[in-house]
């Protein structure tokens, strides 16, 4: 169903403005604790990604996209390059190897 579809003042149409948190995942890694007491100004850590793979876009801590990392007018965007399918995007696929 798409937001066009939905009827006006249906109970969907509510939820339909309803703002949620938009994150960028460039990578992940696990530090030990002492690491990230180590960690100080001008340090850095390795995300284990190369720059040339896409970054994910998540949605209330999920992915929903993926996509190019890009600057638009001198702020960070992303050009999303592919959409999950409506069952990942919704937590109703078995999770990757690697994600919890």
């Amino acid at each position: 169903m798409s937001a066009a579809s939905v009827q006006p003042g249906s109970a969907l149409d509510l939820l339909l403005d309803i703002e949620m948190p938009v994150t960028l995942r460039f990578g992940r890694t696990r530090l030990t604790l002492n690491e990230v007491i180590e960690l100080n100004r001008g340090s850095v850590i390795d995300l284990g990604q190369s720059a040339e793979e896409p970054v994910e876009v998540m949605v209330n801590g999920r992915v929903v996209a993926r996509g190019e990392a890009v600057m638009v007018q001198g702020t960070y965007g992303v050009r999303i390059s592919h959409i999950e399918s409506r069952r990942d995007r919704l937590g109703l696929a078995p999770p990757r190897e690697g994600d919890k």
